[in-house]
């Protein structure tokens, strides 16, 4: 069976959602950081007179593990690594509190 490289999964996983974002008033930054193993999907913008600015999505991969910090998305971003091939006990929801994480079906930590 072939290993999963989660690296690059992941950053394809938020360029695909980058992509679906695009609009003429507001700016998607993708910033990864390989070395330490950060990934961000910014929004940066204006939504009529609203200032919009935030991370969409934040993952990190620690310990060989997914961790989501921030998930914004409607399908979610641990359904699509579960799709993908990734085993649910490789993925953290470091959104959720560490007490609830254990009820999700997912890593613990």
């Amino acid at each position: 069976m072939e290993t999963l490289n989660y690296h690059e999964l992941v950053q394809q996983i938020l360029k695909t959602h980058a992509i679906n974002l695009n609009d003429d008033q507001t700016e998607v930054q993708m910033i990864f950081d390989s070395e330490r193993n950060h990934y961000l999907l910014m929004v940066v913008g204006w939504y009529e007179q609203r200032r919009e600015y935030g991370s969409l999505i934040h993952i990190d991969i620690k310990d060989n593990k997914i961790w989501i910090q921030s998930d914004g998305t409607e399908v979610g971003v641990a359904n699509e690594l579960v799709e993908a091939g990734v085993p649910q006990q490789d993925i953290v929801l470091g959104f959720k509190s560490p007490f609830k994480r254990q009820f999700t079906g997912y890593a613990h930590q």
